[in-house]
């Protein structure tokens, strides 16, 4: 089985004007985390990077939301180095895991807003997995849930710094490893009574690969 490297993402914003016009987007990436699932898994490596941005700029709500600081940034490597250490750390038969698209969404405008080509990672895009679609889908309702309510009904206990990348990366990996690989996916008791837990049959991810159309070679 397919190892699955699950990533989260920290932004900034990009003011409007000049540097907007000339990147294109509104959001810039200043943290990437990501944990690894082996074959069993179990969450057995992980990386982080803080990324300098080169448009965008701590606002005093992202320093209060993320923890990040300007000295954090400061000597930080730019997108591309960044993504290319990210890119070499993931194994090559990964396949990435991310809480909703939006993260998918800003890899792909970064690296077209900066003309960042990395073919490795262009091809993990294609096959990208959804872990708050798959939460959805297990409890038939199309609500998008939060990480921390998704993690709290689960029965998990959500790790602090919410809004940290590696700590919102493990996060997810708990809950994914939950919805993978097990047959049925239970909400926490303690929550909804020992008799009255809900329980969804669930086919893991796993199972559907061979399904997939191959990574471009």
């Amino acid at each position: 089985m397919s190892k699955f490297a699950v990533l989260d993402l920290e932004m900034c914003d990009v003011p409007k004007g000049e540097k907007r016009k000339s990147f294109g987007y509104s959001h810039e990436i200043i943290q990437i985390g990501a944990v690894l699932i082996d074959d069993d898994y179990n969450i057995c490596d992980s990386f982080m990077s803080f990324v300098k941005p080169e448009f965008g700029s701590l606002t005093p709500f992202i320093r209060r939301l993320t923890g990040i600081s300007d000295k954090d940034l400061e000597n930080a490597p730019g997108s591309f180095e960044a993504l290319s250490a990210f890119t070499d750390w993931l194994p090559d038969d990964a396949y990435i895991v991310c809480w909703s698209g939006s993260d998918e969404l800003q890899l792909s405008r970064e690296m077209e807003g900066k003309g960042i080509c990395l073919p490795k990672l262009s091809d993990l895009l294609y096959d990208w997995i959804d872990c708050q679609e798959m939460f959805s889908e297990k409890l038939n309702n199309y609500r998008q849930y939060s990480l921390s309510e998704a993690i709290n009904m689960a029965g998990f206990v959500y790790e602090d710094d919410a809004h940290d990348a590696l700590i919102d990366a493990l996060n997810t990996a708990k809950l994914f490893i939950k919805l993978d690989s097990g047959p049925d996916f239970s909400l926490s008791p303690y929550l909804y009574g020992e008799n009255n837990s809900e329980s969804f049959a669930f086919r893991p991810f796993s199972s559907l690969l061979s399904m997939l159309d191959p990574l471009p070679a």
